[in-house]
């Protein structure tokens, strides 16, 4: 068959090609099949990426067993729960861009015929989502795995309880003893953050998706499983290269709308509304975007029980059933459309022999939902002309007013918070934090943990131009555009002004004139002036449309 990789191996004029490839051990029978790039994110900076080194073995293995070649290439990862609350925060949403970048030049830059993508940390899920659209070559996304849970005192673990634990020390609720026993116990091995976090929420998109075969993402990184998952992942690749299956034809409206109302269904991460859109701008989808949020978490409630609102972990529902038991509910409630996948089955015929552990009570039925809408709402008003996003998981508030305090920056506000300087009723406004202004759009769960711990969640609201953790929860609102770098009216709200949240009526409004104060504003020096970091906030694009770099396509 006629192949990608022929440029690169094939003819008289490809004889200096294949001598260098020879000596990586390559022979004839190799030019003559698929090749696909393993692209890794592996990383020992961290427990979510540290096995993926391990992981390839087994996808080398099923891709060779398929008839195809492996060649493996590598990215950088940062991780969020790490760099969270510090200057290096700000590379994480940047790392999306690098990482999807990366996949490119290196798959396409080496004409190969497919690519399966091993992720883990938030940003590397989306990343590959991204470049298999933007590069429209058969390729595959295997997710390395959840965590398991740590324990401590018999209650199960996250590194959510960790950010939450120095909230409540700080508020004298815990000991610097305690702290450090929760510490020491959160994190008990290889895996990403083990709620319905970033990783996990983006892995159950990539799902919905049609991007990853179903249930092969459930799988935790520490199961006995996951080599098996990955060696049949490895022999997937390699059947999309014979097949031709493009993931253009998998990445659309339809199936982002699935993906959208899986993650609705599970109170997921907010993030996942940015890199849904930023897929969507890569795939070049038409009709799909801010807005379909908020209509689909308004008619979709919430029937996984997972932290950061929940009581479960990805584990429980990995036990309880996985995805195709959250696919299963979804259909039998004529919530989601058919769609095709990268297997070559529909996803319906995917979820078609999901199976439910006896007694489980992780994933509920729709008519006895967890909650009675989606976890999350898209807001408008004199405060966000062009949208933001409220988070609703672990709580039931859908109105909040309040007196703002206004923060220049995400430390300036937790050094406020650690000195229990924040007061039931405050609205805090962190602006300065979004794509261009930060750079980077940092997530805020230092602040957010903080005020769980201090028990403040239920009685202040919080609103930023940044991000928030899949981690966070109370009542947050992020994504705030435009952003205050921008002249955004965030940026002209003042300590005082009465600020009002209406989640029902979808408002976010200032008792100000916020258009004349704005009057004779220039925009902020940038805070890099040279280096990645700089090129970033010259390229990015707002969070309203995914804060993506690589010149959007405009969906009508």
């Amino acid at each position: 068959m006629s192949k990608r990789s022929d440029a690169i191996v094939k003819g008289p004029s490809r004889a200096a090609a294949r001598a260098m490839l020879r000596a990586t051990g390559m022979d004839d029978e190799n030019f003559e099949g698929p090749m696909i790039a393993v692209f890794n994110t592996w990383t020992n900076m961290g427990p979510c990426n540290m096995d993926l080194d391990k992981l390839a073995v087994p996808v080398r293995a099923g891709i060779r067993a398929a008839g195809g070649t492996p060649v493996d290439f590598n990215s950088i990862a940062v991780s969020d729960g790490i760099t969270m609350g510090s200057e290096g925060m700000r590379a994480s949403l940047m790392s999306r861009e690098v990482i999807c970048d990366s996949i490119e030049l290196a798959v396409k830059g080496h004409s190969l015929d497919g690519v399966i993508i091993l992720v883990a940390c938030d940003k590397t899920i989306p990343a590959a989502g991204m470049a298999l659209a933007r590069m429209n070559i058969p390729g595959v996304v295997l997710y390395g795995g959840s965590i398991m849970p740590g324990n401590h005192k018999g209650k199960d673990l996250s590194v959510q309880d960790v950010f939450e634990a120095v909230g409540a020390c700080a508020a004298g609720i815990i000991d610097d003893a305690e702290l450090k026993e929760i510490e020491k116990a959160a994190c008990p091995g290889a895996g990403a953050c083990g709620g319905q976090f970033t990783a996990n929420s983006m892995a159950m998109a990539m799902t919905f998706l049609g991007l990853s075969p179903m249930g092969a993402n459930d799988v935790p990184a520490v199961h006995e499983d996951k080599n098996d998952s990955a060696y049949k992942a490895g022999q997937l690749v390699v059947d999309c290269v014979k097949e031709n299956r493009l993931p253009r034809d998998i990445i659309t409206k339809n199936s982002l709308m699935n993906a959208a109302i899986a993650l609705s269904a599970t109170a997921a991460s907010t993030n996942a509304i940015l890199h849904l859109l930023a897929i969507a701008s890569e795939a070049e989808v038409d009709g799909f975007d801010i807005d379909a949020f908020d209509e689909i978490s308004r008619t979709t409630p919430v029937i996984g029980d997972l932290k950061p609102g929940g009581k479960y972990m990805a584990f429980d529902l990995y036990a309880a059933g996985g995805s195709g038991l959250i696919g299963k509910r979804l259909i039998d409630d004529g919530r989601i459309d058919d769609s095709p996948t990268v297997t070559g089955r529909s996803l319906f015929n995917e979820i078609l022999n999901a199976s439910e552990t006896e007694g489980q009570d992780v994933v509920r039925e729709f008519s006895d939902p967890v909650k009675s809408r989606g976890g999350y709402g898209i807001l408008y008003g004199d405060l966000a002309p062009e949208g933001c996003v409220v988070k609703l998981a672990g709580h039931g508030a859908l109105f909040f007013e309040g007196i703002a305090r206004v923060f220049e920056s995400e430390e300036e506000c937790f050094e406020v918070v650690q000195n229990n300087g924040i007061n039931k009723g405050d609205v805090i406004i962190i602006r300065g934090e979004g794509p261009c202004g930060g750079p980077g759009m940092r997530e805020m769960l230092g602040v957010t943990a903080a005020l769980v711990g201090q028990d403040l969640a239920d009685h202040v609201a919080l609103i930023t131009d940044g991000r928030f953790s899949g981690a966070s929860y109370g009542f947050v609102i992020g994504h705030v555009a435009p952003e205050s770098a921008h002249g955004g009216p965030i940026a002209f709200v003042k300590d005082g002004d009465k600020v009002t949240i209406d989640v029902e009526a979808r408002t976010i409004n200032v008792d100000a004139d916020l258009k004349a104060r704005a009057k004779g504003w220039t925009p902020p020096k940038p805070k890099y002036p040279n280096g990645a970091y700089a090129k970033y906030a010259k390229l990015v694009g707002s969070a309203s449309k995914g804060a993506v770099t690589s010149f959007p396509f405009e969906s009508n």
